[in-house]
């Protein structure tokens, strides 16, 4: 087994271990790295799209819920990168939370509480009255006609 202490000034140290005994040092620092975007993509999907708290008891629906949950994450990514990005969306999360002052991009966090805010905005934006038709002007006249005879 292989002990690796990565030690920053003003960090703390990280400690990687492995049983790869002959891979240079700089190649597994470089293999964790790697790494460490795909593990936080599994967190997010297990706590921020919900994968982990799938209750399935039919071996079909296990093996279909975590793909699916991973796929809505691909798409609320895509769907910020194409649509929803805003330079002002790191700066307003520094705003609300100043301990992220080194925060630099959105995180996906950031990203699927934006898409819920544009969803929830199109769901109740006012909608501005149009005109009747003629055919509803007379099917209300001939209503109003009816009720009075």
């Amino acid at each position: 087994m292989q002990v690796l202490v990565i030690v920053e000034p003003g960090k703390p140290a990280l400690t990687l271990v492995t049983t790869d005994l002959t891979t240079p040092v700089g190649v597994i620092v470089e293999r964790y790295a790697a790494r460490w975007a795909i593990e936080v993509a599994f967190e997010d999907a297990k706590q921020i799209t919900g994968v982990g708290e799938a209750r399935n008891r039919t071996r079909r629906a296990v093996e279909r819920t975590v793909p699916f949950g991973l796929y809505t994450q691909s798409v609320v990514v895509i769907w910020y990168h194409l649509a929803g990005h805003h330079p002002n969306v790191v700066r307003d999360r520094r705003e609300r939370a100043p301990w992220y002052a080194t925060k630099r991009c959105a995180s996906y966090q950031d990203m699927i509480v934006k898409l819920r805010r544009v969803l929830i905005a199109a769901q109740y934006q006012p909608e501005l009255p149009r005109q009747p038709t003629p055919d509803e002007i007379h099917a209300v006249q001939l209503a109003w006609a009816q009720a009075t005879a």
